[in-house]
């Protein structure tokens, strides 16, 4: 791949986007590109919703939590938020599917997106955003499959010890410092 000028990243700061914006920032490095790390937002109820009972407060709380959303997922990534002028974080209002393809609109843009759950049913419900970017977008689109570790907390051993083992009032208690001490 040549020719590259911005990457595109959609950020939810699900395990998988987590992992597109790690491949994507490898990639915007070697090839010398701007990343765009985006977040989209829509108000409850869409556009629909907003006509029917438009509220500026709701709406900004909106788009300040996506704009939280996505700092949180630089630092998840980065361990600080970025301080990198090739790095250009947004928050854009709209469904995310089309916020993404409508943004890698450009020539030498690449969109990279987290691939989503794998299995039938998570498919069917949770990869929107990941076909409707292959279905609709101008430029190559990469879709990067969850890490390891998101497969082991549904399938593996690790599963067995997070869904099966409750956390009780008392371990919390007792893994606290006694502050009468």
């Amino acid at each position: 791949m040549f020719g590259v000028d911005r990457l595109i990243v959609g950020t939810s700061g699900s395990p998988g986007s987590l992992q597109a914006l790690r491949y994507g920032e490898g990639l915007a490095r070697g090839h010398d590109a701007v990343l765009i790390p985006v977040i989209a937002w829509e108000p409850p109820g869409g556009d629909r919703g907003e006509r029917i009972q438009p509220s500026g407060e709701l709406r900004r709380a909106c788009r300040d939590l996506a704009r939280q959303q996505l700092h949180n997922a630089l630092i998840a990534v980065w361990g600080e938020f970025p301080n990198d002028p090739r790095v250009r974080p947004l928050v854009a209002r709209g469904p995310t599917g089309q916020v993404l393809v409508n943004l890698a609109c450009q020539p030498g843009d690449v969109l990279v997106v987290g691939a989503g759950r794998r299995g039938a049913l998570a498919r069917m419900a949770l990869s929107r955003v990941s076909r409707y970017c292959l279905a609709h977008a101008r430029c190559p689109v990469l879709a990067i499959p969850p890490p390891a570790l998101a497969h082991d907390l549904r399938h593996g051993r690790l599963a067995w010890l997070f869904w099966h083992r409750p956390l009780t009032p008392e371990q919390v208690l007792r893994d606290q410092p006694n502050p009468a001490a």
